[in-house]
C-alpha cells in the first residue's frame, strides 16, 4: 500500500488517526437511511470499525477488514465498548480481497452485495498502480449488480489528508462498473498532530473539522 503498515499500526496504537471521530460518518449513516445498503456488506479499511459496528447493530451481515492488525484490535475493543461484540473484523489486504479466506466462498465467487469504502480510496490518489489494483480487488468480491460506495476527500477546497478530484474517481472505475451517482458531501475529521498544519486554516468545532468530500456510487457489471 502507499503508506507503510507500521504507520497505520502506529496511528491506532497511539490513537492519533484524524479519521477516528468516535462515530460513523454522517454521509454513510445517510446511505443506510436512504436504503442504499443491502445484503452482505463489506467495510474495507474499517479503521476504528464505526461503520461495521453501526451496520451490525442494525442487523446487517457485515464484515470489516483492515490491513492493520492494530486497527482491527482497536475496532474489536470499540465494538465491545459500544455493546456490539458480535461485530466481525478481520486483517486483510484491500488490494487482494479475493485472497482473504474469511471473505471467500467455495469456488471463489463474489460474495458481497454492498461495499462501503469510507476514506480508503483516496489513499491511492498518487498511486495509479495501487488504485487500479484496489478497483480490481473490489470487482473480485462484489456480486454482479452489487454496489460500491466511495466516500473520499475532495480537492475542491482546502481540507485535511489526501484529497482527490471527481475526475480521478470516475476514471478509476472503468470497464466492469457503471457510475450511478457522484456528488459533493461533507466529511468529519479530528484535528490531530498529523493534520494540525492543514487544519489551522479551517473552522474547527470541538476539535473537529468538516471538509469537502465526494460520495460516489458504482454498480458492478457482470
Amino acid at each position: 500500500m502507499t503508506i507503510p503498515l507500521e504507520t497505520w499500526n502506529a496511528v491506532y496504537d497511539n490513537d492519533s488517526a484524524p479519521w477516528v471521530i468516535g462515530a460513523p460518518q454522517p454521509a454513510i449513516v445517510a446511505l443506510e437511511q436512504q436504503g442504499w445498503i443491502a445484503g452482505r456488506v463489506l467495510d474495507p479499511g474499517t479503521g476504528a470499525g464505526e461503520h461495521t459496528i453501526l451496520l451490525t447493530r442494525l442487523g446487517y451481515d457485515v464484515r470489516g477488514i483492515d490491513v492493520s492488525p492494530s486497527a482491527v484490535a482497536y475496532a474489536r475493543r470499540n465494538a465491545a465498548a459500544q455493546g456490539v461484540p458480535s461485530a466481525r473484523f478481520e486483517v486483510a489486504d484491500a488490494l487482494d480481497l479475493a485472497a482473504a479466506t474469511a471473505l471467500s466462498e467455495d469456488g471463489g465467487a463474489p460474495v458481497f452485495d454492498t461495499i462501503v469504502d469510507s476514506a480508503l480510496f483516496h489513499v491511492f490518489g498518487e498511486n495509479p498502480e495501487g488504485r487500479a489494483a484496489y478497483v480490481r480487488s473490489l470487482h473480485a468480491v462484489c456480486k454482479p449488480g452489487g454496489l460500491v460506495h466511495v466516500l473520499a476527500l475532495s480537492d475542491r477546497e482546502p481540507g485535511i489528508g489526501p484529497r482527490i478530484s471527481d475526475t480521478l474517481i470516475r476514471e478509476s472505475f472503468g470497464a466492469g462498473w457503471e457510475l450511478e451517482d457522484l456528488r459533493p458531501v461533507r466529511y468529519l475529521g479530528r484535528v490531530t498532530e498529523s493534520v494540525a498544519e492543514q487544519a489551522a486554516e479551517l473552522e474547527q468545532t470541538d476539535g473537529q473539522v468538516s471538509v469537502a468530500a465526494w460520495l460516489a456510487r458504482f454498480r458492478r457489471q457482470p
